[in-house]
């Protein structure tokens, strides 16, 4: 996050965040964007490991039991 694209209050709501975990606003924003660019890239991992594999072919028993199924 680039710090002279915050609005006042966006800087003053990240100073005090900072603050709190003991840092500065600069080292902050440079740790937020690090944390943020670290999630994208698991959200893109797991997005593509989550790719459906083909449909497997139905086996002898299921083939047998669809055509048992169909009318005559």
């Amino acid at each position: 996050m680039d710090k002279s694209k915050l609005t006042e209050g966006q800087r003053a709501y990240e100073a005090r965040r900072a603050a709190k975990a003991g840092m500065s606003l600069d080292k902050w924003l440079a740790d937020k964007d690090r944390r943020a660019a670290a999630e994208a890239a698991e959200a893109a991992k797991a997005a593509r490991a989550e790719t459906p594999k083909p449909a497997k072919k139905p086996g002898f028993f299921s083939r047998l039991l669809e055509r048992a199924q169909k009318p005559l």
